[in-house]
């Protein structure tokens, strides 16, 4: 499932516009990173820098969910403190992880 890069309203497969705000919907490409549980903070910091990320999921090494931080989140700096404080605890029990990177094209 996607979410709207404006309002962040989940979208409807295949919508070519929000049904929440009528943004035009932007193309999402998917890349997967497998990163160990040292680095997993830095990189994902690094990924939130990057300015075009619209959603980032962190899998375990069996492909569970463990957190998905939407990109609205990575705006604003005092909302993601506890993110990172999630992160860091999945770190901890975490050996491997895989990254989804969902960005706008």
């Amino acid at each position: 499932m996607s979410y709207c890069v404006k309002c962040g309203a989940k979208l409807e497969t295949g919508a070519r516009f929000c049904s929440s705000c009528g943004a035009p919907v932007a193309k999402v490409v998917k890349e997967e990173f497998s990163v160990s549980s040292d680095n997993l903070i830095e990189r994902v910091k690094e990924l939130l820098h990057e300015g075009n990320i619209t959603r980032i999921i962190v899998k375990n090494e069996k492909g569970n969910v463990l957190l998905e931080i939407p990109a609205t989140v990575g705006v604003i700096g005092v909302v993601l403190a506890p993110w990172l404080a999630a992160l860091g605890t999945i770190a901890a029990l975490a050996t491997n992880c895989k990254i989804v990177v969902e960005k706008r094209e």
